[in-house]
């Protein structure tokens, strides 16, 4: 018998969709491709998304709590002029909020205000330092709106996701082109990369420390996992020595030698680690030499 093949009813792509750039798998009827404009039905409603890929095993598996829904058809002319005009209409409606913010004296900042292509509901974003009962202005603004009103509070780091535009490094901010979920960032991470400490340079248009940190700190971690920890008194064929420094990416260290010198070595040339250091890096104003 001749293999089975998979109905059009089963197919599933990942797509993005929304002000924050959700990811969600999503069943269709029809083949697309990468990068493809379509109409989808989300949990949220009816609203414009992007093809990014097949969802195989693989695709999912990389996802952070997915959402479902179905691929409605291509983006069509009809489609954009509609999206066109809501676009307009979004920058009125956070004009037309900030009075009732105002007139309640409600502790938050209005940040962005998201309309879906079905009108099924409108999504304000806002940023405040403390809870908010906003149940009389979702009121106001259902009055307003004639729709249903989600207010959804956000963070620094979602702030910058949707109104930041590009970055130090030229290119879109990553929160607003891929990233769906802010990876934890820490000082550390630059320590161990060598960033400069200059907050004004590892701090990305969030204020915060650049979501890049993270990218490699992985693989940073690594690599220094394979050389012998700052302060560690080794035996080379020099002799014994003690680690002042690491040059993790180049696998090298740099030793201070029972002769009063500074020199770097490559980590194939440790014959044995004779005490384990714990100390952080010393930083020597003699640069080294090539052993």
């Amino acid at each position: 018998m001749p293999p089975e093949t998979a109905s059009p009813s089963a197919l599933e792509y990942v797509c993005r969709y929304g002000s924050m750039r959700l990811l969600g798998v999503m069943s269709a009827k029809e083949a697309f491709r990468y990068g493809e404009e379509v109409v989808i039905h989300s949990d949220r409603g009816t609203e414009i998304g992007t093809v990014l890929c097949e969802a195989t095993t693989a695709a999912i598996s990389g996802l952070h709590e997915p959402t479902s829904g179905r691929i409605l058809r291509r983006l069509d002319s009809t489609d954009r002029g509609d999206w066109s005009q809501m676009s307009e209409m979004t920058r009125r409606d956070l004009a037309a909020c900030q009075p009732h913010v105002d007139r309640l004296k409600l502790p938050m900042q209005l940040i962005d205000v998201e309309r879906l292509l079905g009108g099924e509901r409108v999504v304000i974003y806002f940023i405040s330092e403390s809870r908010v009962d906003f149940r009389a202005l979702v009121k106001l603004l259902g009055k307003e709106f004639q729709t249903r009103i989600e207010m959804r509070q956000i963070g620094i780091r979602e702030e910058a996701k949707l109104l930041a535009d590009f970055g130090d490094c030229g290119q879109e901010v990553c929160c607003s082109r891929f990233l769906s979920k802010m990876p934890p960032v820490s000082m550390k991470m630059a320590k161990l990369q060598r960033a400069s400490l200059d907050p004004t340079k590892i701090s990305g248009r969030c204020g915060r420390l650049k979501c890049c940190l993270r990218y490699e700190f992985d693989t940073y971690e690594s690599l220094a996992e394979e050389l012998p920890p700052i302060g560690s008194k080794i035996l080379t064929r020099d002799g014994s020595c003690r680690v002042v420094a690491q040059d993790i990416l180049a696998g090298q260290l740099i030793v201070h030698t029972e002769d009063q010198r500074r020199i770097m070595v490559p980590k194939g040339d440790v014959i044995q680690v004779l005490v384990v250091g714990t100390g952080p890096p010393v930083r020597g104003k003699k640069k080294p030499r090539p052993a």
